[in-house]
C-alpha cells in the first residue's frame, strides 16, 4: 500500500479532503468507524487507509464476499462477518489480537448505513476481551475530514466508556447525518 500512499494523498486533496491522523497509533486496537451512512464511506475509507498509510483489517457483511467480489474484497482487507447468526466472532477476534504483535481492525459500530437505536457491542466486548484501546475513526463530510481521531481504553463502565466516545464525534456528520445511529450500545 505504500505505493499508493502519494496518489492516494493527492486524490483526497483533489477531492476536497483533509487526512487526520494520530500522533502515534498502539500496535493494536479495536478501530471503530462512526458516522456510517451512506456507501460513499468505503471508497473514501480506501483512500484514507492507502493514504496514512496503514494496514488496518475492516470488517463487512459475508455476503459482499461472494464469488469473485469475495476475493477483491478479502484482498482490500476485508475481514466476513456473518451478522445473522452467532458465529464466535468476538472471541475470534480477541483472539486474533492475542496471537499478533500488531493488529488493527475497522468495525463500523452501527453495522449499518440506516438509522438504527443505537450501536452494535462487538467493538466493545472485542476491545474489553483483547484489553487492546479503541481508536476513532470519522468521514466526516461536514469539514471534509476523514481519519483517525483519538484512542481511548475502555474502562468497562459502559455509560461512561460511551459518553468519552460521544465527546469525541461531537459535531463529526455523516453523508446523510440523519441517518447517523445514538451513540449507545444496544
Amino acid at each position: 500500500m505504500s505505493i499508493l500512499r502519494g496518489p492516494a494523498r493527492l486524490i483526497l486533496k483533489l477531492l476536497g479532503w483533509k487526512l487526520i491522523d494520530l500522533p502515534q497509533r498502539p500496535a493494536k486496537a479495536v478501530v471503530i468507524a462512526y458516522p456510517h451512512t451512506s456507501n460513499w464511506d468505503f471508497p473514501v475509507t480506501l483512500l484514507a487507509l492507502a493514504a496514512l498509510p496503514y494496514g488496518a483489517k475492516w470488517v463487512a457483511k459475508d455476503t459482499l464476499f461472494r464469488g469473485a467480489c469475495g476475493s477483491i474484497m478479502r484482498g482490500l482487507g476485508g475481514v466476513a462477518v456473518n451478522r445473522r447468526e452467532r458465529t464466535g466472532f468476538v472471541e475470534r477476534i480477541a483472539d486474533e489480537f492475542r496471537n499478533r504483535d500488531g493488529f488493527h481492525l475497522i468495525i463500523a459500530t452501527e453495522g449499518t448505513r440506516s438509522l438504527q437505536p443505537g450501536w452494535k457491542s462487538g467493538f466493545y466486548r472485542i476491545a474489553l476481551a483483547a484489553g487492546v484501546p479503541v481508536i476513532m475513526a470519522v468521514v466526516d463530510y461536514g469539514k471534509r475530514e476523514v481519519g483517525l481521531l483519538a484512542t481511548i481504553m475502555l474502562t468497562g463502565d459502559e455509560a461512561a466508556d460511551m459518553a468519552q466516545i460521544a465527546t469525541c464525534y461531537e459535531g463529526r456528520r455523516g453523508y446523510r447525518h440523519e441517518q447517523a445511529s445514538p451513540i449507545k450500545l444496544l
